[in-house]
């Protein structure tokens, strides 16, 4: 199975008529550029290529009404007066007589590509598509969108095919309250949306956007809203031009200490987090000119995925995973102005691979930045392709407003997912983003937003994409994906496809030279798979293989690993994090230099001997391993940047199949694909990471060894509990039936993620309830316990409810009676307001 690429040129057709800044951004030179570099870099050619088709209209009526339908039927005999007085009638819209047809391919495409996943003839791919969707509701044309593309494909999923679980993962920077409001009552389809907030500032203006809106009857918690808030600061004056600070060694560099400091009282100022210094320099790019830092960035991002998204996803357990792939959330972007370069969405892409055996479909929505959304959209359909992402550039340190929204949206979450329960988290009820006042005071719909620059956007998008280009020709794709090394061939072991058997060695005098001082390796076996080891890991280091995965005899095993992290610092690698799984020792003569990240999972008991030696043991529950993961394991890597990752297997290692494929897969992302995994013996249950090594899915784990609740969701009791208990399904299938929160309570104070104040200087890991920290005896860097950061702030969540421009207050969510004005009238907003969705 391949990466299927959805489009058509007649989507092209539709353009704006009349004069419209507005409007003007949304222009078919989206789509025709973002498919010629796709073109330019061999990648359409990769994939299989599906000619869109027009959605019919009973697929249309899946979400939008008849009438909404025959409305948009009859623009196309309309001219060019009718279509604008139409459009007036609608928020940021206009039509065009190509318009119905267009939009009828967009939402075509995605229904084609869904069809496509789910019965087995690609493994994922991506609807290149206009007019977008998401803002769409079900009678009104809203933000450029016309019919709801990912809502429709949602919605024939579950008809067609039968689903019951379906993950929607909405990264474009504005809110897609079309989508939500949709299945804000649907259990069946977890709906995940970050946007550009500022505490109601910012388009579209609801209150429906904010973390406490989590759904409505049964669909409640089922509808995740995570805002930025960060508000810029327009009155910043552009630094003169300075040297490009050196770029430091990532473990020794600034930004890496820690910003819980900023965030609980009492811990010594010696770092800040980097929304605090507004001038400080995209690490990495090639540009010498100091800009201020606008909006969220790379950091940010992958934090929100790795405490809020992920941990509800595996819960969640989705069958499909549809996206609403908006590219204005990355850097350059008009619209978004935010910080995060096209290279992070590949990272995003992949993470999400790990969940619904793979079936990842990615509808176009938003980007302006005509190179950004390109480069953004190449990132990602080689992510779907299995190329190993590239590194991401500036430091992995989130805003201090992003870890106050994600520490929000976890509490308000906290109630309906057992996964954040017994975190104790409180919503942030004094951000950082306040005004100077002291109160947040939404303005009202059509007030000001925070523009920067043009320049200063154009800058920061061509320093970016200078450094994408450079980094695609210091990291080409290897030419092979994933090697195996056997000490000896098994006849009955059936490698995956695009897993080479490797049989080379490395020379005799080196090997020599490596096993000299190992009694371990002394005997011929052992020194045999020490020269498989070596070349395999040469050939990883070199670029010639992406990953690769050898076996060595029981005895050998800690000569091997101790042989293979000297070779691996030795040649290529800047930064090596070594995961080491089962009674390993870390080497005596390893240097705690900064350039070594020794992790021991199995080890006694919870410790960090130091910032760069942590030891854990091995949870015991399916919850407690994928928190373990989530809050500890890939924090730290994307915190320290490795170069190689080394995954050893030792003497008890304790791992089931899916753990270790979930491991293996996890940790080729932030490495950039270059994993080594080393196992003591060949098995089934170690081998499975062969394919996720080389780009295959690891299974669900949710019916290996997550325990049944004992008081489900009453929504979710019934034949459907008693089903799954007497009968369940192969373990490489999905679960099927309606939703579940199956797993127990993670808590990243059960043991899985002991470790001490030493490991709270990662960034990344401040993405958990800063409560857990306390509880695990966490210190600052200074000695000294901190203190309870939800001290004071335990009061009822206060502000004022937004109103319409001439009215009282207004209901909090879309009102199905409009809200009363000042004399008693019902409000009549135009058509398609944002304030009302039908």
């Amino acid at each position: 199975m391949g990466t299927a690429l959805v489009y058509h040129e007649d989507m092209t057709a539709a353009r704006l008529l009349w004069d419209d800044p507005e409007c003007e951004i949304e222009c078919p030179e989206r789509l025709t550029i973002a498919l010629e570099r796709l073109r330019q870099r061999g990648l359409e050619q990769r994939c299989l290529r599906l000619a869109a088709r027009e959605a019919s209209e009973e697929e249309l009526g899946l979400v939008h009404s008849p009438e909404y339908v025959a409305l948009l039927r009859g623009t196309q005999a309309l001219g060019t007066g009718e279509l604008q007085a139409l459009s007036g009638q609608y928020d940021a819209i206009y039509f065009h007589p190509s318009t119905f047809h267009c939009a009828r391919l967009a939402a075509g495409a995605a229904l084609q590509l869904v069809d496509a996943v789910l019965t087995g003839a690609v493994q994922n791919g991506l609807a290149l598509v206009r007019p977008p969707g998401h803002h769409s509701q079900r009678a009104a044309a809203n933000g450029f969108c016309v019919f709801n593309n990912v809502a429709i494909a949602a919605k024939h999923a579950k008809q067609k095919h039968g689903l019951h679980r379906i993950l929607i993962v909405d990264w474009d920077i504005h809110h897609g309250q079309g989508i939500q409001y949709i299945f804000e009552d649907d259990p069946s389809v977890l709906y995940f949306s970050w946007h550009r907030y500022e505490h109601g500032r910012f388009w579209p203006y609801l209150q429906e956007s904010d973390t406490d809106a989590v759904g409505q009857g049964q669909g409640r918690g089922f509808t995740v809203n995570l805002p930025w808030n960060q508000v810029p600061a327009p009155h910043l004056r552009l630094p003169p031009r300075a040297p490009h600070p050196a770029r430091l060694p990532c473990p020794t560099a600034p930004g890496l200490l820690s910003v819980a400091q900023d965030i609980l009282p009492g811990l010594p100022p010696e770092a800040k987090p980097r929304g605090e210094d507004a001038t400080a320099p995209l690490a990495g790019s090639n540009t010498d000119t100091l800009w201020p830092q606008v909006g969220m960035g790379n950091a940010d991002y992958v934090a929100a995925f790795l405490h809020v998204l992920l941990p509800l996803a595996f819960e969640f357990d989705p069958e499909l995973v549809l996206v609403a792939a908006g590219f204005d959330s990355a850097v350059g972007d008009p619209e978004g102005q935010m910080q995060a370069t096209p290279e992070c969405f590949a990272h995003l892409t992949q993470l999400l691979q790990v969940l619904a055996c793979g079936r990842v479909c990615a509808v176009l929505e938003g980007g302006y930045h005509l190179e950004s959304l390109s480069q953004s959209v190449c990132m990602m359909v080689q992510a779907l392709l299995g190329d190993p992402p590239l590194p991401l550039s500036g430091p992995m340190e989130p805003h201090r407003s992003a870890l106050e929204s994600i520490q929000s949206v976890r509490a308000a979450q906290a109630p309906h997912w057992m996964s954040l329960q017994q975190q104790d988290a409180a919503p942030v009820l004094s951000p950082s983003t306040r005004s100077p006042e002291g109160s947040i005071s939404p303005l009202l719909p059509g007030g000001p937003e925070f523009k920067a620059p043009v320049a200063q956007t154009e800058a920061q998008a061509m320093a970016a994409l200078s450094s994408l280009l450079d980094q695609l020709c210091l990291y080409p794709t290897p030419p092979l994906r994933t090697a195996v090394a056997l000490t000896e061939l098994d006849a009955a072991l059936v490698l995956p496809p695009d897993v080479l058997h490797w049989e080379r060695s490395a020379p005799q005098k080196e090997m020599q030279a490596w096993a000299r001082p190992h009694e371990a390796l002394a005997q011929d076996k052992s020194f045999n798979a020490l020269g498989k080891v070596l070349y395999l890991l040469d050939s990883i280091l070199d670029g010639q293989v992406s990953s690769g995965i050898a076996a060595t005899p029981a005895p050998a095993a800690a000569a091997t690993l101790d042989v293979a992290i000297q070779r691996g610092l030795s040649h290529r690698a800047q930064r090596l994090l070594c995961v080491a799984v089962g009674q390993l020792d870390r080497p005596l003569d390893l240097a705690d230099d900064g350039r070594t990240l020794w992790l021991n999972i199995r080890g006694k008991e919870a410790a960090a001997l130091s910032m760069f030696h942590v030891s854990t043991p091995l949870p015991g529950t399916t919850g407690g391993f994928l928190s373990y993961i989530l809050a500890l394991v890939l924090p730290l890597a994307y915190g320290f940047q490795p170069n190689l990752v080394l995954v050893a297997l030792g003497p008890a290692h304790g791992l089931q199949a899916p753990q270790a494929a979930l491991l293996a897969a996890l940790l080729r992302v932030p490495a950039g694909g270059q994993v080594l995994v080393l196992v003591e013996e060949v098995s089934w249950a170690e081998w499975r990471c062969c394919g996720v090594t080389s780009g295959e899915r690891p299974v669900t784990l949710c019916f290996h060894l997550c325990p049944w609740p004992r008081n489900p969701h009453p929504s979710l009791q019934g034949s459907w509990s008693r089903h799954c208990v007497e009968r369940a399904p192969p373990a490489w299938a999905p679960s099927p039936g309606p939703p579940q929160r199956r797993c127990r309570p993670w808590s990243i104070c059960e043991g899985s993620c002991g470790h001490s104040g030493k490991c709270c200087r990662w960034p990344l890991l401040k993405g958990c309830d800063p409560v857990a920290w306390r509880r695990l005896g966490w210190t600052s860097q200074d000695g000294h316990r901190d203190p309870d950061p939800r001290a004071g702030v335990n009061r009822p969540r206060t502000g004022r409810p937004r109103q319409c421009p001439e009215a009282g207050p207004a209901s909090t969510r879309r009102p199905e009676s409009p809200p009363a004005c000042a004399d008693g009238r019902p409000c009549s907003p135009r058509p398609g307001s944002k304030q009302l969705s039908e």
